[in-house]
């Protein structure tokens, strides 16, 4: 199944509701068989990679994460990706 690969930047005016939404964002995250990986980076923001069937399919999916219902991403963007090298690429099977 391709690999889509999501950033998140989050409203920096956004710092309490973020975190008092993180528990179910979280819990949210731990039931979705298409994550692969996520986590936050250092400028604000996060990474999640997914299996999935297109973008517009992972978008939707992103569509019911509690941090997109709290309106604390201020920019989303997904995009395909294609691992061609590294140890991922026989972890995930892709090869």
């Amino acid at each position: 199944m391709p690999i889509f690969c999501a950033t998140y930047a989050y409203d920096p005016a956004a710092t309490e509701t973020l975190d008092a939404v993180r528990p179910a964002h979280r819990d949210w995250l731990a039931e979705q068989p298409a994550l692969l990986a996520s986590g936050p980076t250092d400028d604000g923001g996060a990474v999640l990679v997914w299996e999935g069937g297109s973008a517009a399919e992972v978008e939707g999916v992103l569509d019911q994460d509690p941090f997109h219902a709290a309106g604390v991403i201020a920019e989303r963007r997904v995009v395909g990706w294609q691992i061609v090298r590294g140890r991922w690429l026989d972890v995930l099977d892709l090869g």
